[in-house]
């Protein structure tokens, strides 16, 4: 079994900063491709960005500029830092992590459980 848990959402002013983090913990061999996606309320949920375990990072266009993805492998960790915060970025914001938990190289798919952004003054 794996899990995530994410921490850093909040209320933030705009053009203010925040940082989230998600860590991964469980029964994992490896970890591929880890991601942050959000949902606000009415729309679908979307990809915000994403980090693979090697290679580039890949941004939706509202956030270019502004977020940065990352991740520390040593810790099965991942971070959004999010900075010029807008109203328009609030939402649920989950971690994904692709997790092979065994030689056999399979990868699963794991959820967070979200966490709250709110932009507003």
């Amino acid at each position: 079994q794996v899990q995530l848990v994410e921490s850093g959402g909040g209320l933030v002013q705009p053009g203010g900063s925040l940082r989230l983090s998600c860590a991964a913990s469980g029964n994992i061999f490896s970890i591929n491709d880890m991601g942050w996606y959000r949902q606000a309320p009415g729309k679908e949920r979307e990809l915000v960005a994403a980090i693979p375990s090697g290679g580039s990072t890949k941004y939706a266009d509202s956030v270019k500029g502004r977020f940065t993805i990352s991740r520390d492998n040593a810790k099965n960790t991942v971070y959004l830092q999010m900075n010029s915060l807008k109203p328009e970025d609030t939402a649920v914001y989950y971690c994904k992590a692709m997790v092979v938990v065994n030689a056999a190289l399979y990868e699963y798919e794991y959820w967070g459980q979200g966490t709250q952004v709110t932009v507003s003054s």
